[in-house]
């Protein structure tokens, strides 16, 4: 029917390109008068939507339903992070937090905090498979340490986030982990060791410059008068015992162990309200109180003031509404066919392994900016150019290490995006600041990228053993 077919419009180049440029105004716009990017978001879904509606033909319950998925494939994670929300308020009132800090205080020197810190935060991510779940308790507590070491915030926070992001690329825990090769056509663990080819260089890279960054804090001198203040202050106001710091590897060990993730954190959040019964002699209306508001510190320390005031299911909401903003704008872009439309074109110019390799990474960054949402980065180009790495003879390993490369890392980088809101609403440090330290991420696409170019561990579909349902007569020799 004609009718039919006036729906089903195909958008071209230019049409899928305008509501970007569109939203991407909106958003400079925002970022210029310092106002929340919310609003810009769903302007630029709203633009998007009477496009798709009055020139393309869809209709709106057609476009609601594109929206409606697009949040729901991001709802567990949105569950998790209003969790964690909880978990940040009882630890804090629970002395968890504070404890952390107090030791790590003692222990960490400004020459090793930056390599510390990406270590520890690799262990744990690696343990739980979770960035989120690494910076949001590890990570609190890291940079409650950097501002007590006199560290740049925005350093401290580079560090945490390469480490939580190591771990949520390379572990098999990670949801991530196992979306990209099942995006691919690929094997988990044929997957994992693929990776290690670029993530090694990336992350070794990574610690040499977070070492040598380091160094140049060794001259500094500690404000020990300050360290002491702020040590006298969190032992005054909280009751600090190593006890407390089996809570947080109870939660990584649960983690570890396959316990799912939504009741592994309750359970923690659970644990931090009754250290706080145990531990602080906080009342049932004051735990109640911190995981619903989160914990206001008054103890006339500004800087403890500022460290302890956090958590709270309340506190997450704002980064909630921000996730949902940038997939409802997602959603109408996947729906539309915009998005496929402008990843379809950049395929075009992919005529070699290392350009396919560069198209993937860029459409991976791409989604990551206007879908806001990494899960999306990773399923839509797997699902688009599975089939072209099968015709050009590639193991379907070599695109779902792009997809990780680029996916999962990038995602903390973009402000909208779900990963990136988040780890800026974790560690209180904004996206814009950290984002240059986060070598790690950044380094990541870029070694993925010249790796195709240049044929290094780019595996032919004929040598792999595991991909033999997945070989067939359209696959012919693969060109670097």
């Amino acid at each position: 029917m004609n009718n039919q077919a006036k729906e089903k419009k195909q958008p071209s180049l230019l049409l899928s390109i305008l509501p970007v440029i569109v939203t991407i105004i909106f958003l400079a716009i925002a970022i210029k008068i310092e106002a929340d990017i919310h609003i810009p978001l769903i302007l630029g879904a709203t633009f998007t939507a009477v496009i798709a509606v009055f020139v393309l033909g869809y209709k709106w319950v057609e476009i609601e339903e594109g929206i409606v998925a697009s949040i729901s494939s991001t709802m567990q994670a949105i569950l998790i992070l209003a969790i964690i929300g909880v978990i940040i308020g009882t630890w804090i009132i629970g002395g968890i937090v504070p404890t952390l800090i107090y030791y790590g205080l003692q222990i960490l020197s400004p020459t090793f905090f930056l390599a510390a810190s990406l270590l520890l935060c690799s262990v744990v991510s690696l343990a739980t498979g979770s960035s989120w779940t690494t910076a949001g308790t590890v990570g609190i507590a890291l940079i409650g340490i950097a501002q007590g070491l006199n560290i740049p915030l925005g350093l401290a926070a580079g560090a945490i986030i390469s480490g939580a992001y190591f771990g949520d690329k390379i572990s098999p825990l990670s949801d991530t982990t196992n979306l990209a090769p099942a995006m691919a056509g690929a094997k988990l663990f044929d997957h994992v060791k693929h990776m290690l080819y670029t993530t090694s260089i990336s992350y070794g890279i990574t610690l040499v410059l977070f070492v040598i960054i380091g160094f140049n804090f060794s001259g500094q001198e500690l404000n020990s008068t300050e360290i002491q203040g702020i040590l006298d202050v969190i032992s005054a106001n909280y009751n600090i015992n190593p006890v407390l710091l089996l809570v947080p590897v109870i939660v990584i060990v649960m983690v570890a162990m396959k316990v799912p993730a939504l009741p592994g954190l309750f359970i923690g959040a659970l644990l931090g309200g009754v250290c706080a019964f145990i531990f602080q002699g906080s009342s049932l209306s004051d735990v109640l109180g911190s995981m619903m508001n989160g914990v206001t510190s008054e103890t006339g320390h500004a800087m403890v003031d500022e460290l302890m005031t956090n958590g709270g299911l309340m506190k997450m909401m704002w980064t909630i509404a921000l996730i949902m903003s940038a997939l409802t704008f997602g959603g109408v872009l996947e729906k539309s066919g915009m998005l496929g439309c402008i990843a379809n074109k950049l395929l075009s110019y992919a005529k070699s392994t290392g350009s396919l390799i560069l198209v993937t990474v860029l459409s991976c960054l791409f989604i990551n900016i206007l879908a806001g949402d990494q899960y999306l980065a990773i399923a839509l180009p797997g699902k688009m150019y599975k089939d072209e790495f099968k015709k050009r003879g590639l193991a379907p390993r070599n695109l779902s290490r792009a997809l990780e490369d680029s996916g999962t890392v990038t995602s903390a980088l973009v402000p909208w995006n779900t990963c990136g809101a988040t780890m800026s609403g974790f560690l209180g440090v904004s996206t814009f600041t950290y984002a240059p330290f986060a070598f790690f991420n950044i380094l990541s696409p870029i070694v993925s990228t010249i790796a195709g170019y240049v044929g290094y561990s780019i595996m032919k579909l004929e040598d792999d053993p595991s991909a033999e349902e997945y070989k067939g007569p359209k696959a012919k020799k693969a060109k670097v």
